[in-house]
């Protein structure tokens, strides 16, 4: 079997430059990137399924030689399909972002900066509570001889957190 490297090399490049544009904030260069991602992986199972040949329908008693494989062929319509549900997704939360926003860039949400913020001070957020936990018979109570009101750093958070 051989395989033509344009194809390759074609695919190739749809899938990097797809990769390369979804790691962007904005959603519109999200959604070419994923429409690009899908267009790549289409093009490479259908180089992976090797040359063109007859259509793979068999009679009764007919001759086999020659036929294609069918299943790279369900197979890109299955990535067509995905890649059409998942493009009206993008499309969606990018029209959503765009009428609340007025943009359509991804911003960093607040509460994740304020975790990397006391995670550098060395400080817990108020959402933990140390007092709970996941695991059934636990008795313990967090850190012990340190009160939710003990900690010397929570002025300091409190002055992060109104900012």
């Amino acid at each position: 079997m051989t395989v033509n490297l344009t194809l390759v090399l074609i695919a190739a490049s749809l899938l990097g430059c797809g990769v390369y544009l979804v790691l962007e904030r904005s959603l519109s260069r999200v959604l070419i990137g994923l429409v690009m991602i899908g267009n790549g992986v289409s093009l490479s199972f259908m180089v992976a399924g090797g040359p063109a040949g007859r259509a793979p329908i068999v009679t009764k008693g007919g001759d086999t030689t020659g036929l294609t494989d069918p299943l790279p062929q369900a197979m890109v319509l299955t990535a067509i399909v995905i890649t059409l549900a998942t493009t009206a997704f993008v499309l969606a939360m990018a029209y959503r972002s765009w009428q609340l926003n007025g943009h359509d860039d991804v911003q960093d949400d607040i509460e994740d900066d304020t975790i990397r913020r006391l995670a550098h001070r060395d400080v817990t957020s108020e959402a933990y509570d140390a007092t709970t936990s996941d695991f059934p018979g636990d008795d313990s109570s967090g850190d012990l001889g340190q009160g939710p009101d003990d900690d010397p750093l929570a002025a300091d958070a409190a002055e992060m957190r109104s900012q």
